[in-house]
């Protein structure tokens, strides 16, 4: 999750600008081209125990299960022929107490079933979401939140059903096929040869099967992804107003039937795949039923064989052919899946281009003096969106950077709490090379606060407490008055537990905006970043928060992006950026000297906010 005021989060996709959009392009990606069924088999390597159970009770279940046909050949071979009367209750009600038996017994394996499978799929996520959360913002700016959304949780579920079944139905079929060819073995021999002959025919239809339906299965899970992040545009709070007012309901309900449609087409393929392969699998086991009683039949002709043998027999070939097609058919699953597989390993592989060493240090608490030593930054090769950047900002100073849009000016300040490293060059925090400490002690000592107001779709205080859990109410609300948003958030119907609806929609903007920057009073930050923090708040509004940012202030570090000559005029020093690079450094009265790019910039924007 991102957050714009508790330090270290970002607004909103177009706040870190740069070339940062493309950094993906070289970095973060994972090189993972192909999964083996081995890796998906490691996902369970902590349930050995579990497994273990399982691969008992299976057995035992197995063993039940080879009872029915040997009751039935002493039936018909013996009780019957005989007329013993007492052998055929014994029979029967054997015949009736083995399915309870196995019954209960298939209840308990199903359950361990589900913990196991059900376990495999929370540990699956788990790690999928926590490398997400490793990842630089770089990262972010550039996926489509809708496609990571369709990873974590529509490819997980796509996956499910192998993991819930591939390991225990493996086992359990294994068990059955064993026990079966055994026993198949000791009623006779020759026609247990004749039931295995078969056995080839059902595996030549299995590579050619999987393979379509694995590039299927990866492409429909490509479309449903386009989906949603389809779905997390049109239907979030900003997309759904700006399609009403330009009335582009139409065409979005076009580009969403297409997609639909494609989803569909492919749903259907994957189907008919899976239905021919059900009809080829669905003739071959009858065919080996017909050689069993062909050729048994033959010799009880003959008087070599009887019929409850034969009998018994085919009904072990239920058990044979079922559970062989069971296992080939979870073959095609996986394979089919592996495309799946594959989306989903390559986000957990991910590797981040933001890292702490192995060696990195707690940054102590700083007084605030930060510097940029000839700080370079290219998304490609080449492509530099800042070039040799140096200032410094001494403690309890506020350094403003200015320059027109595209200069670098996000992503310059995004590398102090390390949302990007350098390509070359160093940040330095009181000495500290912000390479060399923990990301987690560097952003304990920053608070950003970004143009675009962010704000869960949570409570006020949850909103809060974002910067710090810890926090009393009596905080919560010192914080709100130096903001001059405590008045506004008594007067909610329910106060500092009003919900704040999707992004702080139900707020106005210089609501969000005040909310924000109490977030970050709250935090109480070394070093303060204000990226156009007062950019989205009218003339009144912008009064109170600009002397609460004041005190905010005062003893503290803070770094302003800032287009207001308010916040310009207070600036110690004033940082000129222009194609990535300081083209002019100084206070504001020697700049309009210079009669530079400042100068220019002053009098095509700052003059009419004079005349105003």
């Amino acid at each position: 999750m991102r957050q714009d005021g508790g330090g270290g989060g970002g607004g909103g996709g177009s706040q870190w600008e740069g070339g940062s959009r493309q950094a993906l392009q070289s970095r973060g990606k994972a090189t993972l081209k192909e999964v083996s069924v081995s890796r998906i088999y490691s996902l369970f390597r902590g349930y050995r125990l579990q497994l273990s159970v399982i691969i008992g009770l299976a057995l035992l279940a197995a063993i039940i299960g080879l009872g029915p046909p040997l009751i039935m050949k002493e039936i018909i071979d013996t009780g019957i022929p005989q007329q013993d009367k007492r052998l055929l209750m014994e029979m029967v009600g054997l015949m009736v107490l083995l399915p309870v038996f196995s019954g209960l017994l298939g209840v308990w394996q199903n359950h361990q079933n589900t913990k196991v499978g059900q376990g495999v799929m929370r540990d699956l996520r788990r790690s999928l979401f926590a490398n997400l959360q490793r990842q630089s913002m770089s990262f972010f700016t550039d996926a489509k939140s809708g496609e990571i959304i369709q990873r974590l949780t529509g490819d997980v579920l796509a996956v499910q059903n192998v993991v819930t079944t591939i390991v225990v139905s493996a086992i359990t079929q294994s068990v059955i096929v064993l026990t079966t060819v055994t026993i198949l073995f000791v009623l006779d021999w020759r026609l247990a040869i004749l039931a295995l002959i078969i056995l080839p025919l059902f595996i030549w239809p299995v590579r050619k099967v999987s393979q379509i339906r694995k590039q299927l299965r990866r492409e429909t899970q490509g479309v449903r992804g386009e989906m949603s992040a389809q779905l997390g545009e049109i239907f979030g709070v900003s997309g759904a107003l700006l399609t009403r007012i330009f009335q582009q309901e139409h065409k979005q309900e076009q580009d969403f039937d297409k997609l639909n449609q494609r989803v569909m087409d492919l749903e259907l393929r994957l189907n008919l795949v899976g239905r021919w392969y059900g009809m080829v699998l669905g003739i071959l086991a009858p065919l080996g039923t017909a050689l069993i009683y062909w050729y048994g039949g033959w010799n009880v002709v003959e008087g070599t064989m009887t019929i409850g043998s034969i009998i018994a027999f085919a009904a072990y070939l239920g058990r044979l052919y079922g559970p062989v097609g069971t296992l080939l058919n979870l073959q095609v699953e996986v394979q089919t899946a592996l495309g799946v597989f594959q989306r989903i390993f390559e986000y957990e592989d991910m590797i981040s281009d933001v890292v702490d060493l192995e060696n990195a240090k707690v940054l102590p608490s700083v007084q605030g003096q930060v510097v940029f030593q000839q700080v370079s930054y290219a998304y490609q090769t080449g492509q530099y969106a800042l070039k040799e950047v140096s200032f410094s900002a001494r403690p309890g100073e506020v350094v403003a950077i200015v320059g027109p849009s595209g200069a670098g000016k996000s992503t310059l300040i995004g590398m102090l709490a390390r949302l990007y490293d350098p390509t070359s060059g160093a940040v330095m925090i009181d000495g500290y090379n912000a390479k060399e400490v923990t990301m987690a002690s560097l952003r304990d000592q920053m608070a950003y606060v970004t143009q675009e107001s962010f704000l869960f779709h949570a409570s006020v205080r949850d909103n809060l407490l974002f910067a710090r859990l810890d926090a009393t109410d009596g905080d919560l609300e010192e914080a709100c008055r130096q903001a001059y948003i405590h008045d506004t958030i008594a007067a909610m119907p329910d106060g500092y537990r009003t919900m704040v609806g999707e992004r702080g929609h139900r707020l106005s903007g210089g609501e969000r905006q005040r909310l924000a920057i109490a977030r970050a009073i709250l935090k109480n930050p070394r070093i303060l970043v204000l990226d156009e923090a007062t950019s989205h708040l009218d003339s009144e509004s912008e009064a109170y928060v600009q002397a609460a940012l004041d005190q905010l202030m005062l003893g503290r570090t803070t770094l302003v992006i800032a287009h207001r000559l308010s916040t310009i005029l207070a600036a110690d020093r004033i940082i000129v950026l222009e194609g990535g690079r300081v083209v002019e450094s100084g206070r504001h009265a020697e700049l309009l000297q210079q009669d530079g790019l400042y100068a220019r910039l002053y009098r095509t924007q700052f003059k009419k906010a004079l005349l105003v």
